[in-house]
């Protein structure tokens, strides 16, 4: 049976409607099926290598939570002094947190070879590892973690490098927790990283 002119009218803005409503439909499926990015997307794919000259990768540190540093064997204060607050933290964790990793990343690959980080390390506590490597590679990790480096000339033509200072928490996914705030006492900060246990 043929519509009437007057029930063809009103079947127009019905048929709109479903048409939108198909249309919003498949907009939220599309956008549903897509993996979410997040604003922390820290952390990524790095090849370096550690104070005893062996290779690794980001995925030698999965199954186990650990804290990541940038820094350089010949920064005058904060490295140092930051390298100790990490020991003072993973000796706070006690036997639970034995299994904890720190890296510290070097930013200076130039003058920050395997040997350098080996005898600068020896100073803090054995479960932070040293890394380095070539300068792109350096890089590579410097831009997975959001981080930032620069190399500062002296007026001696020495360098210094500026660099993030801050203490990333990684999960045992390798997934970014959040940065330790080492402005408290160690056993507070450590209990931030048992939490990740």
């Amino acid at each position: 049976m043929p519509l009437s002119p007057t029930m063809r009218r009103a079947a127009i803005p019905l048929l709109v409607f479903v048409l939108g409503l198909a249309a919003l439909g498949l907009v939220a499926v599309t956008l549903l099926g897509r993996p979410a990015v997040t604003a922390s997307a820290v952390g990524g794919p790095f090849t370096l290598t550690d104070q005893t000259g062996r290779t690794v990768t980001e995925k030698d540190f999965l199954g186990r939570p650990h804290l990541v540093f940038f820094g350089f064997t010949r920064c005058p204060d904060v490295c140092p002094t930051t390298l100790q607050q990490i020991s003072d933290v993973l000796a706070a964790l006690g036997p639970k947190g034995r299994d904890v990793k720190a890296l510290f990343v070097s930013v200076d690959p130039e003058r920050d070879t395997p040997a350098a980080l080996k005898q600068y390390l020896e100073s803090f506590d054995p479960r932070i590892v040293g890394l380095t490597g070539s300068p792109e590679a350096v890089a590579q990790a410097v831009k997975a973690y959001r981080a930032y480096s620069r190399k500062v000339p002296l007026k001696d033509g020495d360098y210094t490098m500026e660099h993030t200072s801050l203490v990333y928490i990684m999960d045992a996914r390798n997934g970014f927790v959040g940065s330790l705030n080492l402005m408290r006492p160690a056993a507070d900060a450590a209990a931030e990283v048992a939490r990740q246990l």
